[in-house]
């Protein structure tokens, strides 16, 4: 079974529209979230949210492609673009055919779907974008991906909400365990601060409408964020032989269905989640010093995933730095796992667990060591990732130093 290592990065988020700007805010504990301007929230209960900064669509993208592409697939494409260019690669040749692509999102073209509903049911409109099914899909972001970088292997989305981007990454590296393909172009995308969604996120009573705290005891809710993250994978044989830098190895995945709630976290999911992955990567809970927690901060996941650390890694949880980085770039929903693998990464190079931002007062039912507003430099060989879908979708990565 081959090894399987990351040789490039690629992000847009709140937090940074590209990794450097990204590893910057992570690192000093910045939270990136605010008001939302993409749409009038006068009348909306939740009116914050973790938008990507300053984004012209026109500085990245000509006049045809723009009426092709919505803004989760335009995210998914500069983070691709980041990456493929961090990695050095060009997929020519026998590579196009041996190169996977696996993106995942939760919702797919909001915007574009938003929009043309509107010119529809509040317009009055008889028509529709002529590319509104296209733009819409979820498979639109993978598959531009494919024909930008003229990529020709084995290439599909995954949709399972917030564990979309997990699933792909964890699935890129089993076809590269297998031999199916040499490189994977993986990651996840987002972009739904919308009208519409809003208005649903509302119904849920699952939004805060102030800031992120998770696992603190005042704790309001979730913040919707965007963007995007594209890991470059590849088996750690390809990777060596063309002198590829190495950020770190990918060292296991684990997945559970909860078969529960479709809204409400089990914690025998989470924790068959993390046992899985831990198995998968050969890792004994005293091997892990980081995790880089789901910490959605609504009052129901915060305690339920604290209780599943605490029963897999039973004494030794009180060791363990645990934070939550939504706390600062939001929840990216169908593409958090992904930005959350790149900034788990990130923590492994620069040797910094990062913080939880936004902690207040702790939650007595919250009761770990979540690494509070301030960026802590510290020794970590191995990490993991949690995430915990709603549908009860679970799935967990584990990552190492690099080899």
């Amino acid at each position: 079974m081959n090894r399987v290592v990351i040789t490039g990065l690629g992000v847009v988020s709140a937090l940074g529209r590209n990794v450097a700007e990204f590893r910057d805010g992570l690192l000093a504990g910045r939270c990136a979230i605010g008001p939302i301007t993409q749409f009038d929230t006068s009348d909306h209960q939740v009116r914050i949210g973790a938008e990507v900064p300053d984004y012209v669509p026109e500085e990245h993208f000509d006049k045809n492609q723009l009426a092709q592409i919505d803004r989760f697939a335009q995210f998914a494409l500069l983070a691709t673009r980041e990456a493929v260019s961090d990695a050095g690669l060009s997929f020519e040749g026998e590579l196009a055919e041996r190169t996977a692509v696996v993106h995942g999102t939760g919702i797919g073209g909001q915007s574009t779907q938003d929009e043309n509903y509107h010119k529809l049911y509040a317009e009055g409109g008889k028509r529709v974008h002529p590319f509104t099914i296209p733009k819409l899909m979820p498979n639109a972001g993978c598959s531009q991906i494919t024909m930008e970088f003229g990529i020709k292997g084995p290439a599909f989305t995954t949709a399972t909400a917030c564990s979309s981007s997990g699933h792909a990454i964890g699935l890129a590296m089993m076809l590269l365990r297998q031999g199916m393909a040499d490189v994977a172009v993986t990651g996840g995308a987002e972009a739904c601060l919308t009208h519409g969604t809003m208005r649903g996120w509302e119904a849920l009573r699952v939004a805060s409408k102030d800031t992120c705290s998770p696992f603190s005891n005042k704790r309001g809710g979730m913040v919707v964020g965007e963007g995007a993250a594209t890991l470059i994978l590849e088996t750690l044989e390809h990777a060596q032989a063309r002198g590829a830098k190495i950020y770190a190895e990918l060292l296991g995945f684990g997945m559970s269905a909860d078969a529960g709630n479709i809204v409400q976290p089990s914690m025998d999911g989470a924790v068959r989640a993390i046992r899985n992955c831990l198995k998968d990567a050969g890792l004994a809970t005293s091997d892990v010093q980081y995790i880089n927690a789901h910490g959605t901060g609504t009052p129901q996941n915060d305690p339920t995933e604290t209780a599943a650390i605490r029963t897999v890694f039973a004494e030794l949880a009180d060791g363990l730095a645990v934070s939550s980085t939504k706390s600062m770039h939001g929840h990216v929903l169908g593409g958090a796992a992904a930005v959350e693998a790149v900034a788990t990464v990130l923590a492994l190079n620069a040797q910094i667990a990062p913080p939880t931002a936004n902690f207040t007062e702790p939650d007595p039912k919250c009761d770990l060591d979540y690494v509070p507003n301030t960026p802590r430099p510290m020794a970590i060989k191995n990490a993991i990732s949690n995430s915990f879908a709603f549908g009860g979708l679970n799935t967990v990565l584990a990552f190492g130093r690099a080899p």
